[in-house]
């Protein structure tokens, strides 16, 4: 099959220089599997090589949103599980940063209850454009959005210059990581009781799939997490006996470790964060880390905001906030070693 093309285009993350990707397949792992191998014509191979051409990074399905889908999906005992059923009584609000083609989104929209559940899928602006929501011009919101993203999600999506009932499961939002500008937008179209659209707060969950690869996007990724895990999407305090912040659920797929460990690195300073683990569908066996079995080494991280980080001050550069500037209290670069610590525990185990 045709790869993207390798010219790359200035300044579009979605065609690095030397971009050379095909169509990938699903994660082969028949006992979690179930049905979930039938993948929707809207994100099989041949969709995919369509849509990388046409899209470049954005039109593949990468490794780690097979990982997701399983995740979400019960084809499996997890724990922690993606929706918790002891408070199945409460409403959840998510948002998917870099939903890319839309699978994970697909397959989330299909477990929420219209009229009472909500997710925004989200994903970078047009090159060139600065996002529409940040602008306020909620009415400009489809003809800047992803248009792939749009079109694999438009059987579910809730039309975003719509003011009506919200019936739908699904909104597109373009949204520009590390703007606070945006961040701030994001909030007041959607949580804010003083909005013309309906209030779909709290936030409840914050998902990102396959996310940390570029170097270059790993500060302003990170950046979003924090904004996204702040007010006003949030009310402090949040470490009382029943925890109001969202939660945030990453799945990742190893691919060089020297370029992204950073982002591990000062991801932990910020969140304590956990890996998932799982039990096979039949319940029995012992608990074991999610991804212990796929060929790739992939983890599924689940992970919280530190209560105390909301005492500290985000350093405005990229570099720094990679670097720990600013992580408890202090200007001095440090890193967090949670990452790290469960690596070896792999290499101990092999």
């Amino acid at each position: 099959m045709a790869a993207a093309a390798r010219d790359g285009r200035p300044n579009d993350p979605n065609f690095p220089l030397n971009l050379d990707i095909h169509p990938s397949l699903p994660i082969s792992h028949s006992s979690l599997l179930g049905d979930a191998t039938d993948l929707d014509a809207n994100f099989d191979s041949l969709a995919q090589e369509l849509a990388i051409r046409q899209y470049g990074i954005a039109g593949r399905v990468w490794e780690a949103a097979y990982a997701m889908t399983l995740y979400v999906q019960p084809h499996g005992e997890f724990d922690p599980p993606f929706i918790d059923a002891s408070r199945s009584s409460e409403r959840l609000m998510m948002i998917e940063l870099g939903s890319g083609s839309g699978l994970v989104a697909a397959t989330i929209a299909k477990l929420l209850t219209p009229g009472r559940h909500h997710l925004i899928a989200t994903d970078l602006p047009e090159v060139g454009q600065t996002s529409s929501i940040a602008r306020g011009k909620m009415a400009d919101i489809l003809q800047e959005v992803c248009p792939l993203l749009e079109a694999n999600l438009h059987t579910i999506t809730t039309r975003a210059e719509t003011d009506s009932s919200h019936n739908g499961v699904v909104t597109v939002v373009p949204v520009s990581w590390g703007k606070r500008e945006d961040a701030l937008a994001l909030a007041s179209a959607f949580f804010d009781d003083q909005s013309t659209r309906p209030n779909f707060g709290p936030l409840t969950h914050i998902i990102c799939s396959d996310l940390v690869y570029f170097p270059e996007l790993l500060g302003p990724l990170l950046r979003s997490l924090l904004h996204l895990s702040s007010p006003p999407f949030i009310s402090l305090p949040c470490d009382g006996p029943i925890r109001r912040d969202p939660t945030i659920y990453i799945s990742y797929k190893i691919r060089s470790l020297a370029k992204e460990t950073p982002f591990w690195s000062a991801f932990g300073l910020w969140f304590d964060f956990s890996p998932v683990l799982m039990k096979e569908k039949s319940g029995k066996g012992e608990w074991k880390r999610f991804g212990t079995d796929f060929d790739d080494t992939t983890f599924l991280f689940v992970a919280h905001r530190r209560p105390q980080s909301y005492k500290w001050k985000i350093p405005p550069l990229d570099d720094d906030l990679l670097g720990g500037v600013g992580s408890y209290g202090t200007d001095t670069r440090k890193g967090d070693d949670t990452f790290e610590n469960l690596l070896l525990m792999l290499v101990e185990q092999d």
